[in-house]
């Protein structure tokens, strides 16, 4: 099994920057996918980043160019760098891994871990 577990959220204005950072233990070296997703309350989670154990990433439209997603084998941990952030990033973000999948796409179905999730809100 892996565990996951979030930190990094909080209040920041538009503009702004944050940065979440996903800390992984267990079995990590079967996770072939780490990725970012978010949820808003009565919406669907919504992929926002991933990585391949290769480094390979996939971003979401809606954050590309904005965001910044990376992993440190090592200590095992992912980071999502959030910059110029909106008012519509406003979610709860989840840390997810894969053990199932090596293509890292933004599907929730492809992740079978998940940690407990990060607050972030923006205010205009």
């Amino acid at each position: 099994h892996v565990q996951l577990g979030e930190s990094g959220g909080g209040s920041v204005q538009a503009g702004g920057s944050l940065r979440l950072s996903c800390a992984a233990s267990g079995y990590t070296s079967s996770s072939n996918c780490m990725a970012w997703f978010r949820q808003t309350p009565g919406k669907e989670r919504e992929g926002v980043a991933s990585i391949s154990t290769g480094g390979s990433t996939w971003y979401a439209d809606s954050v590309e160019g904005r965001f910044t997603i990376s992993q440190d084998n090592v200590q095992n941990t992912v980071d999502l760098q959030m910059n110029s952030l909106k008012p519509e990033d406003t979610a709860m973000y989840y840390c997810a891994a894969s053990t199932t999948h090596a293509i890292c796409r933004l599907s929730a179905q492809r992740y079978n871990y998940w940690g407990p999730g990060t607050q972030v809100t923006v205010s205009s």
